[in-house]
């Protein structure tokens, strides 16, 4: 039995985030091909968090620069390393490279977390093209930490498109990998709530992510006074987890605007609205929100960087659009013409079927998994890049962690006397 080691930004929680989610999926994917996996993590459990233990997957919390961790990985000796983000490649890529060399060390990217600070920077400024991407302190890091690694996981062509074509990132570095779902059956589409037995609207987003505050700001400002002037009986549901004391200020019951927060149970939610609305004015990677509107069988009204990389060359389930007119429009069209919005939905299907059926995208990743332990030697001597930033990044990181680690000794010595 293989071993596998996920170093985890945070403990997954499913129902929270797209990223607690699509984290499920890869957990779930290992143990299908029976992995004993270890999760672990610097951050603090939450009461959101999956139950880990129940799915026979080892959680254990881990200390930033702390020698610590040395012991525990040889100890374990993974035969594979996933860092989630870049971030954790960067605190313990560098131990992992010394301790065990012959892990395979996968990054999941969840998205590119410099893509998507660099479109919020640019919409704030509200002007396009003034910032240059390639100057992005943050590029420099992700770009690096997907060198460093073995393989990185990308969930979204236009992202792999843009690593390759505008970074000059070695494609053999990156693999494809979406969201990863069963197949809708006809059954599990007869179940869904039909149009007449559906109401309102549902939007749905962890507030700890920016881009969707912004969204409900938005949603709330400029676009639901529009619908709900013409649909005066209709009401605005908004879900996410973590909503902080300036997203409940949003609640607006005399306007049918209710912020609802946290749902242990978001695709009933979803499943039961008439119509998802996703106003994304910024942001990066594929979105979780509408994928789950698509399984739930919701149409929805989104932008254009809410659908990029989501749907290929199918027809979207709902409609696209960036002003807020156009938008309130579409959605007032898809809550009240049901032939539009069965069509629609049919669309949404399709797309799930077509495009993230789990079964190819997991035989693609198994198969350049056993590519890489049958070539790893091979692998690495091609990436000479990686292999010089590894050694930039092993010398730098090991004496200033070094020093971060005595400093913490001394500070509790002091706290002690």
């Amino acid at each position: 039995m293989k071993s596998l080691l996920v170093i985890g930004y945070v403990w997954p929680e499913p129902n929270s985030s797209a990223a607690g989610a699509r984290m499920m999926q890869l957990l779930d994917f290992f143990l299908l091909q029976n992995y004993k996996i270890t999760f672990a993590s610097t951050a603090a459990k939450t009461i959101h968090m999956a139950n880990l233990e129940e799915m026979d997957i080892n959680s254990i919390n881990i200390e930033l620069n702390n020698s610590s961790f040395d012991d525990f990985i040889s100890a374990l000796a993974p035969d594979i390393v996933l860092f989630d983000r870049f971030m954790m490649e960067e605190q313990f890529g560098w131990r992992v490279t010394k301790i065990c060399p012959n892990s395979i060390k996968i990054l999941d990217t969840e998205d590119l977390h410099f893509l998507r600070k660099h479109r919020e920077l640019e919409f704030k400024a509200l002007q396009k093209n003034q910032l240059k991407i390639k100057d992005s302190e943050l590029a420099k890091r992700e770009i690096a930490s997907i060198y460093r690694c073995d393989l990185s996981l990308i969930i979204s062509k236009q992202e792999m498109q843009l690593l390759i074509t505008d970074f000059e990132v070695p494609i053999n570095l990156l693999i494809y990998i979406p969201f990863l779902f069963d197949k809708l059956s006809e059954n599990t589409i007869t179940e869904l709530p039909k149009y007449e037995e559906r109401e309102h609207f549902v939007s749905i987003g962890n507030f700890r992510h920016f881009p969707n505050y912004d969204a409900v700001l938005y949603l709330k400002k400029e676009i639901w006074p529009l619908i709900n002037k013409e649909l005066p009986r209709a009401q605005m549901h908004v879900y996410g987890a973590y909503p902080s004391q300036k997203v409940t200020q949003l609640n607006a019951p005399r306007n049918n605007f209710f912020i609802k927060g946290w749902t242990k149970n978001a695709q009933w939610e979803v499943k039961n609205a008439k119509v998802s609305l996703a106003p994304l004015r910024f942001g990066a990677g594929l979105k979780g929100k509408l994928t789950e509107a698509m399984l739930c069988g919701t149409p929805n009204v989104t932008t254009s960087l809410g659908a990029e990389g989501m749907h290929g060359e199918l027809g979207w389930n709902g409609y696209i659009e960036n002003a807020p007119v156009l938008f309130a429009q579409a959605a007032i069209a898809l809550y009240t013409k049901p032939d539009i919005w069965k069509e629609a939905q049919l669309r949404g299907f399709d797309i799930i079927n077509q495009l993230y059926d789990k079964i190819p995208h997991q035989e693609r990743l198994k198969l350049k998994i056993e590519e890489l332990f049958n070539t790893l030697q091979k692998h690495r001597t091609a990436n000479f890049t990686g292999a010089m930033l590894n050694q930039h990044r092993n010398k730098s990181t090991y004496f200033l962690s070094k020093f971060i680690e005595v400093k913490n000794e001394l500070e509790q010595l002091r706290a002690e006397k």
